[in-house]
């Protein structure tokens, strides 16, 4: 007992809205239903795990990372309420608990992921958290990312929940570990282009759970140790479905989950040593604050991206860190500084002779999307500088004229990038043109996000409303646009 408050618990059973009381109940039938009828919980113990730092035993952490999850709608884990598996509660380590100890990746995912399949099995979202700071997150992950892979590899394993056969069962879904070869592995890598496919044609609504899912499987496979090439190459499919799961979760506006599936397959690409991987996954985690209006976290974010992928990234890959970082700049009207960054993002992209195969989860990146992203910075810049705006048509009509089939969701982007700054630009007629294309097929894509930029376009189409074919067009949009639902109250409550 460390005789110290459990701050996280004690937050988030504040928000929860229960007395200590009902808590200790709602323990008590939870763990009877998951198989533990002996337990016995009752108020003075919840006050202990609240008031003094008390660590519950085994099942109790499981049992409450449940009924907070179902409760607050989000997905909860043990850490989150301040259990940490070494038996230590109520300390903050970096953000979020970050960056956690070594061989903690699997055990984290695994109880993330299935705590997300919770939530979804049951019909809830989970949007009721808050995202953390670019500057946190960076500065909590710096040491980490940056440490060499190797000496990480060799360093002494505590508390391993890798070093077994078996799963830690209190932590984690039940799962029985067992060796895989390379003949499953290459199915998973498989079913991972598959799943990457339909996310850039449809969105990532129709198969999040899908991929949640998968994940949650290979963190069970993780769980039996596996000769070197093997473990990374699954470190490798587990760090893949991780940004999969994130960017759909991101994708259907789950922003905290998002989070973080980015900052767990960031994990994930390092324990394998892959750092342009880790790399990659927090240039996700920064497009998700620049397009949630946070451009400063996004920077710091990007920083981190870029200094800890390493000298074997590949010249491809940090000019897409650039064009991200750019749309970051855009967002705070830095011209100068988004020009230059651009500029260094096409110098990277050319000199890139493809004399070395680019990561699986690079081949998504060629020159069409090298256009979209400048057309979406140069289309942001508009907003500060309206001169931006003809650049951004240049590039949003070079990236449509690129975009090869399957590509549903970035067409719209294009779509909506050349009305916005073709209204941006005096132009109403053909940015009418160009509105309608994206309203065509707009409906048949489950990315929010496609939605949100038609948001943002719409507010443009304000000063041209006394325009007959406008008015028009605004009326479609309006009827298209999918109601938001007003937030409720911890009570439920409107």
């Amino acid at each position: 007992m460390n005789r110290e408050p459990n701050t996280r618990l004690a937050d988030l059973f504040q928000l929860a809205g229960w007395s200590k009381g009902e808590l200790a109940r709602l323990v008590n039938r939870q763990a009877a239903a998951m198989g533990h009828p002996q337990l016995a919980t009752d108020t003075s113990r919840v006050r202990r795990w609240i008031d003094m730092g008390e660590t519950p035993r085994d099942p109790v952490p499981k049992v409450l990372a449940s009924l907070f999850t179902e409760r607050l709608g989000r997905v909860v884990t043990t850490e989150d309420l301040g259990f940490a598996r070494s038996g230590r509660a109520g300390k903050r380590q970096g953000a979020d608990g970050l960056p956690w100890p070594p061989d903690r990746t699997a055990a984290v995912l695994t109880e993330f992921t299935g705590m997300d399949l919770m939530l979804n099995r049951r019909g809830l979202v989970g949007a009721g958290a808050a995202l953390a700071a670019g500057s946190a997150l960076s500065s909590a992950m710096y040491d980490w990312l940056h440490a060499d892979p190797a000496l990480a590899a060799d360093a002494p394993r505590i508390d391993n929940p890798l070093g077994s056969h078996t799963l830690d069962q209190a932590g984690l879904d039940r799962y029985e570990a067992a060796p895989v070869g390379s003949q499953e592995i290459d199915a998973l890598e498989r079913s991972v282009e598959v799943f990457r496919a339909w996310d850039a044609s449809r969105g990532g609504g129709l198969q999040r759970k899908a991929v949640v899912g998968q994940l949650n499987e290979v963190g069970g496979m993780l769980a039996y140790r596996h000769p070197e090439h093997l473990q990374r190459r699954l470190w490798g499919v587990a760090a893949n479905l991780a940004v999969l799961a994130g960017w759909m979760s991101h994708d259907v506006g789950l922003e905290p989950t998002a989070q973080k599936y980015f900052v767990i397959a960031a994990h994930a690409a390092r324990e394998g040593g892959d750092r342009p991987r880790a790399g990659e996954a927090l240039s996700r985690a920064a497009r998700q604050m620049v397009h949630l209006g946070r451009p400063d976290d996004a920077l710091d974010l990007m920083k981190l991206a870029q200094s800890g992928s390493g000298d074997e990234t590949l010249p491809r890959t940090r000019a897409m860190l650039h064009t991200i970082e750019a749309w970051a700049q855009a967002s705070k009207g830095h011209g100068q500084a988004m020009r230059r960054t651009l500029g260094e993002a096409e110098e990277l992209f050319v000199s890139d002779k493809r004399d070395v195969p680019p990561p699986s989860w690079m081949q998504n990146f060629d020159e069409a999307d090298l256009h979209g992203m400048e057309a979406l910075a140069y289309r942001t810049l508009a907003e500060h500088d309206p001169k931006a705006a003809k650049v951004a048509q240049g590039h949003a009509r070079q990236a449509l004229a690129l975009r090869r089939e399957g590509y549903q969701r970035s067409q719209i982007f294009d779509y909506l990038s050349m009305a916005s700054a073709l209204f941006i630009a005096n132009d109403p007629e053909q940015a009418d043109r160009y509105a309608r294309l994206a309203l065509m097929s707009i409906g048949e894509n489950s990315s929010h996000r496609t939605w949100d930029r038609l948001r943002e376009m719409y507010r443009l189409t304000g000063q041209y409303a006394d325009c007959a074919k406008v008015q028009d067009l605004r009326e479609e949009i309006r009827l298209a646009l999918p109601k938001q639902k007003k937030p409720k109250d911890r009570n439920g409550q409107v």
